[in-house]
C-alpha cells in the first residue's frame, strides 16, 4: 500500500491513464479491423478508405505513447500490401 502523498497520487493518476489508454487502443483496434474486415470481403475501395481513416489513429497512439513506433510501422505497412494486394 503507498504510504506518501506522491504515491497516493501516482496511484490515481495511473488509474486515470489506464482508462484512457485503454479506450485508445481499443478504438485503433476497431479501425484495423474494419480494414481487416474490407479485405476479407475482398473490397477495395471500403478497404482503402478505411486504410486511410486507420492510418491517423495509429499515428496518434504513437504521439501518445500508446504504442511502440515500430509496431505501427509493421502493422501499417502489412495492412497496406493487403489493401494493394486487392
Amino acid at each position: 500500500m503507498a504510504n506518501t502523498p506522491q504515491a497516493k497520487k501516482r496511484i490515481r493518476r495511473n488509474e486515470r491513464r489506464a482508462e484512457i489508454n485503454g479506450a485508445r487502443m481499443s478504438r485503433i483496434r476497431s479501425f484495423v479491423k474494419k480494414v481487416e474486415a474490407a479485405c476479407e470481403a475482398g473490397d477495395k475501395d471500403a478497404a482503402a478508405t478505411a486504410l486511410k481513416a486507420a492510418q491517423p489513429e495509429l499515428a496518434r497512439g504513437v504521439a501518445r505513447g500508446v504504442m511502440h513506433k515500430n509496431t505501427v510501422a509493421r502493422k501499417m505497412s502489412r495492412l497496406t500490401k493487403r489493401v494493394a494486394s486487392l
